[in-house]
């Protein structure tokens, strides 16, 4: 996985940990934690401006959460919903499920936007509960540029800090994330499971409450 990344930014520049950590936000299918590191090492390397790929690094990761929340906020928390009891339990989201989102963004607002910029998964999903209740848009965008910069900068930093001590990390790191990719699955198949059944039972109960 390092390797694909390093590969990339060798052949694209910032301009592929811009595409790389825009991908991340939108569909994750690599994690900011590989990303930007690999990104900090090639800047203390000399191979990359270190301002350019901060700048990357926090535009790509703002303009995917900005995909969802601008999304989120066009279709609405009724129609959503809607969608989630219909075709949720095939990707783990019941309306049952955007009910508590918006009800957590209403109660924490910018603090829960903040804090899920650092934090795996939430990262990303927060933006839709975001655009659900229709956060004022100045705030949201503030929020998440601010808690997206400090993350970004930190991860960097981390690959910087570690350039003598790579190729020891590099060793261990590809069992690990393939360690952790593999746990994700296992953890998602399991909460897909649990929302099917709860769609089922659901479904039952308002069949049996809607009988004459």
């Amino acid at each position: 996985m390092l390797q694909m990344i390093a590969d990339v930014m060798a052949a694209t520049g910032t301009f592929g940990i811009f595409l790389l950590m825009l991908a991340e936000n939108i569909f994750p299918p690599i994690p900011s934690e590989a990303i930007m590191p690999v990104a900090g090492f090639a800047a203390a390397q000399g191979q990359l401006d270190p301002l350019a790929v901060f700048l990357a690094g926090t535009a790509g990761a703002v303009l995917g959460n900005a995909a969802w929340y601008e999304l989120a906020r066009a279709v609405g928390q009724e129609r959503i919903e809607r969608l989630a009891d219909r075709f949720g339990r095939y990707v783990g989201v019941i309306g049952e499920d955007v009910r508590e989102a918006a009800d957590v963004l209403r109660r924490w607002g910018t603090w829960a936007v903040f804090l899920c910029r650092f934090l795996p998964g939430p990262r990303t999903l927060i933006s839709v509960p975001a655009g659900i209740v229709r956060m004022n848009r100045w705030i949201f965008y503030i929020a998440t540029i601010v808690g997206t910069a400090g993350w970004t900068a930190f991860l960097m930093a981390a690959g910087w800090w570690l350039e003598g001590q790579w190729e020891a990390i590099n060793h261990w790191m590809e069992p690990l994330a393939i360690a952790v990719v593999s746990a994700v699955v296992l953890i998602y198949a399991w909460h897909l499971w649990r929302t099917r059944h709860r769609w089922r039972r659901g479904s039952t109960r308002d069949a049996g409450g809607s009988a004459p």
